[in-house]
C-alpha cells in the first residue's frame, strides 16, 4: 500500500485502489456473460439458502406462537382479561417491534468478520451487541413500566379491562431486556450461519412458556399475571442458553465477555440507521389500519384479516432475507463480490417464486379464508376481492423482502433508512386518496390492500431495486 510519509495512504492510491477494485467487478462480470453460472455453484448456494432459511423459518413461527399460547390460556379467564391482554401485547409488540433492528444489525456485522476469517472478531462484535441490546431493554423496560398507566389509557377502554392490560403489562417489562438480548444472540448466531441453534431454543421456549403459563395462571391462580409471569420466565430461559451457547464460541475463539467501545458504538450506529428504517414501516403499517378504521367497522374488520393473512407470509419470505443477509455478509467479508451477486441473484430467484406460490394459494383460497376468521356476513362479503389482490402483490413482497435483506447483509443501512422515508412520503398521498375518495366497503378494502401490497411495495421494489442493480452496496472486506 502507497502512503505519504506521514503513514497516510496518498489519494494516489485511493485512486489506483478504485481502478483495480471497479476493473475486477468488470472482469469478473464479463466472465459470467460469458461462462454462465456454473450449475454446480448454483446449486451450492442454494443448498447453503436452504440450510439457514428452513431452521429460520421455524424458528420465525415460534415467535407468534408466544402470543398465541397467551391468548387461548388468558381466553378461557373471561372476555375482560382477553381484551386486556389485547391492549397490552399491542403496545409490547409496537416497542419490541422497533428492537428488531438489533437482530438485523447484529448479523451482519460478524457475517463480514467471519467471511473475513476472523471468528475472533465475529464473536467479538456479537458480544457487543448483546450488550447495547441489554441497555437497551433497561431502558425501555423502566419507561413502559413507568407510563404503562397513561399507556393502557390512550385505548379509551373501561377501568376492568384497562386494570388487567396495566397488570400484564407491567410485569411483561422485566421480560424486556431478555427479549431484546435473544434477539442480538439470534444475529450472532445468524452471522455465523447457524439458524438451527434459535430454532432449538425458540422451541425450548415455547414449550417452557406453555407449561408455565398453565401453572401460573390455573394452578396456582393468579390470573392474567401468571400469563405474564410465565413468558418472562421463559424469556430469561431462553437468555440463560443463549449465554452458555456464546461463551462456548467466545471461549474457543480467544473473544472477550465485555463490549469494547469501539464495537459498542458500531453496533449503535449501524442499529440507529436500521431503527430509522423501522419507524417508516411501522409508520406505513399503523396509517393503513387507521386508514381502515376510516371506512367503518368491516373494513376495519376485513383489514385485520388481510394484515394477519400478509404477516403469515412475510414470516416465511422472510426466512430467504435472514438468509440472505448471512451469506452476502459472508461473502463480501471474504472479498468475494461475485460471491455475493450469485446470492443476491438466487434469493431474489426463490423470493419471487415463493411469493408467487403463497399468492396462487392466497388466490384461489380468496372465497373461503375469511371463514376462518370471522362469521360475519359484512366481513364475508368484503374480504375475497381484498385476498385475491394481496396474493396478486406476493410475488413482488418476496423480492423486497429479499433484497431488504441483501442491503442489510451489506451493512447499508443509512440508504434502506432514507428510503424507508422516502417510500412513506410516496405511499402517503395514495393513503390519503384511499380514505378521502374510496366510497363502501368492499372498494375500501380492495383499495387499502393494493395501496399497501402494490404502490408501496412497488416503491420500496424500486428503491432496493435500483441500489441492488448498481455497485455501491459491494462493500469488500470488513
Amino acid at each position: 500500500m502507497t502512503t505519504d510519509n506521514c503513514g497516510v495512504r496518498s489519494p494516489c492510491a485511493e485512486r489506483q485502489a478504485e481502478v483495480v477494485s471497479v476493473l475486477s467487478e468488470v472482469h469478473g462480470n464479463l466472465v459470467y456473460m460469458v461462462s454462465g453460472e456454473d450449475r454446480a455453484a448454483r446449486r451450492r448456494i442454494d443448498r447453503s439458502i436452504a440450510a439457514l432459511a428452513v431452521p429460520a423459518l421455524g424458528a420465525l413461527v415460534a415467535e407468534p406462537l408466544f402470543l398465541i399460547v397467551d391468548s387461548a390460556l388468558v381466553g378461557h379467564l373471561g372476555a375482560t382479561p382477553l381484551a386486556g391482554l389485547a391492549i397490552a401485547s399491542t403496545i409490547l409488540q409496537t416497542a419490541v417491534g422497533l428492537m428488531i433492528f438489533l437482530a438485523y444489525a447484529t448479523t451482519p456485522m460478524v457475517a463480514r468478520r467471519r467471511g473475513a476469517g476472523d471468528l475472533r472478531g465475529a464473536v467479538q462484535a456479537g458480544i457487543d451487541g448483546l450488550w447495547l441490546a441489554f441497555g437497551l431493554g433497561a431502558v425501555l423496560g423502566v419507561g413502559l413500566w413507568a407510563l404503562s398507566g397513561p399507556l393502557v389509557d390512550m385505548f379509551g377502554t373501561d377501568a376492568h379491562v384497562a386494570e388487567q392490560a396495566r397488570i400484564y403489562l407491567s410485569v411483561s417489562c422485566a421480560g424486556l431486556p431478555a427479549m431484546l438480548v435473544v434477539f442480538a444472540a439470534t444475529g450472532l448466531l445468524r452471522g455465523l450461519q447457524d439458524t438451527r441453534t434459535p430454532l432449538y431454543v425458540a422451541g425450548f421456549g415455547f414449550t417452557v412458556n406453555a407449561l408455565l403459563n398453565w401453572l401460573f395462571i390455573y394452578g396456582f391462580g393468579w390470573g392474567i399475571a401468571g400469563s405474564a409471569w410465565g413468558t418472562v420466565v421463559a424469556q430469561w430461559g431462553m437468555v440463560i442458553v443463549y449465554l452458555v451457547v456464546v461463551s462456548v464460541h467466545a471461549r474457543r475463539h480467544g473473544a472477550g465477555i465485555m463490549p469494547r467501545r469501539a464495537g459498542f458504538t458500531a453496533a449503535g450506529r449501524s442499529g440507529g440507521w436500521l431503527f430509522l428504517r423501522t419507524i417508516g414501516l411501522r409508520a406505513a403499517l399503523m396509517l393503513t389500519v387507521a386508514a381502515a378504521a376510516t371506512h367503518g367497522t368491516a373494513a376495519t374488520a376485513g383489514y385485520q384479516v388481510v394484515f394477519t393473512l400478509f404477516s403469515t407470509a412475510a414470516f416465511a419470505l422472510d426466512a430467504l432475507a435472514i438468509a440472505a443477509q448471512a451469506l452476502v455478509g459472508d461473502a463480501l467479508g471474504a472479498r468475494d463480490a461475485n460471491r455475493a451477486r450469485a446470492v443476491l441473484r438466487r434469493t431474489t430467484f426463490w423470493g419471487v417464486g415463493c411469493g408467487a406460490i403463497i399468492g396462487v394459494l392466497l388466490a384461489a383460497a380468496s372465497p373461503i379464508l375469511g371463514k376462518i376468521f370471522t362469521s360475519d356476513p359484512l366481513v364475508l362479503t368484503v374480504l375475497p376481492l381484498a385476498l385475491l389482490v394481496l396474493g396478486i402483490s406476493m410475488p413482488l413482497g418476496g423480492y423486497v423482502f429479499v433484497l431488504d435483506g441483501v442491503l442489510m447483509g451489506a451493512g447499508d443501512a443509512k440508504y434502506l433508512a432514507w428510503t424507508s422515508l422516502v417510500n412513506l412520503a410516496i405511499y402517503l398521498p395514495v393513503l390519503w386518496a384511499v380514505t378521502v375518495l374510496v366510497p363502501g366497503d368492499t372498494a375500501a378494502l380492495v383499495a387499502l390492500t393494493a395501496a399497501f401490497g402494490i404502490v408501496f411495495m412497488a416503491s420500496r421494489a424500486l428503491t432496493l431495486g435500483l441500489r441492488a442493480r448498481g455497485s455501491k452496496w459491494v462493500r469488500l472486506g470488513v
